[in-house]
């Protein structure tokens, strides 16, 4: 398997964006995913020049930005706020282009108003759903003028919380729509399903292998997640899996700065096995 290896960029926290290329590429990384979170700033950042400064600084460092977050909580109770982090992420996804990137990942929300990862009764409502598409409308006019696609992932705190329900919303928005899924494995395991590990991610490769447009690398453990190889999951068969769509990039994430290299070298390892 031929990987291409990516971590994400808040990894490595600095003050500038080539002090955060410069750490990347310093772990071994060519490909980060890209949040302004990594400089001390909004997600959901629109000014031009810093757009200019990354695209500047990762250029210069050989780093690739593949795909950037845009992630806000999309059926957030309060619609006053999810009106307007719509309208920012709107304004977002139009400067995408200018880093390179043509992945802009989603967060599909949750009805929990504190914690856009956190689950809550309501996200399986059916307000919940028709809250999601009325605020994925305009984002997918947006990705649409700017020649970039949203990277849906799937989150089990979230309303597209497993691969069944991904596969739902790619079917409804249509095979033209400019949209994709973010597989991350560990996403639709837990400690109790982790022996059930080739069945699960078997059948979400089955199921959405063809609109895969990005994975990550993470692991469970048995208190949420850890990074790849220090938890449950079987990274070799979880490769082989991956290795059954097209290649993307795979992006590293809950890695701390100090473990990014040993992952990073276990997954090229496993890969290669």
């Amino acid at each position: 398997m031929n990987l291409s290896l990516g971590i994400f960029a808040r990894t490595f926290v600095r003050d500038t964006p080539a002090e955060v290329a410069g750490a990347v590429g310093a772990a071994g990384y060519r490909l980060a995913h890209w949040n302004f979170a990594a400089i001390g700033l909004p997600t959901l950042t629109f000014d031009i020049d810093r757009f200019g400064e990354v695209h500047r600084s990762f250029d210069a460092a050989g780093i690739g930005i593949p795909s950037v977050s845009g992630t806000f909580n999309v059926i957030h109770p309060d619609v006053e706020l999810r009106e307007r982090q719509t309208a920012e992420a709107v304004r977002l996804i139009g400067l995408v282009p200018l880093l390179g990137a043509d992945v802009v990942t989603l967060c599909t929300g949750t009805r929990d108003p504190e914690n856009m990862w956190r689950a809550h009764p309501g996200n399986t409502d059916p307000d919940a759903w028709t809250d999601l598409r009325k605020t994925l409308d305009p984002l997918l006019e947006a990705a649409e003028s700017a020649g970039v696609r949203l990277g849906v992932e799937p989150e089990p705190g979230n309303v597209i919380r497993d691969a069944p329900t991904a596969a739902r919303l790619l079917a409804e928005l249509g095979d033209d729509a400019p949209v994709g899924i973010v597989l991350d494995p560990a996403n639709l395991l837990t400690p109790q399903t982790v022996s059930r590990q080739n069945e699960i991610l078997g059948e979400a490769v089955d199921l959405l292998g063809d609109r895969v447009v990005g994975a990550q690398a993470k692991d469970v453990v048995t208190a949420g997640y850890s990074a790849a190889g220090a938890g449950l999951m079987n990274y070799p068969a979880v490769l082989a899996q991956l290795n059954r769509i097209a290649p993307v990039p795979l992006i590293v994430q809950d890695a701390s700065e100090a473990d990014a290299p040993r992952v990073r070298a276990d997954l090229l390892r496993w890969a290669a096995q």
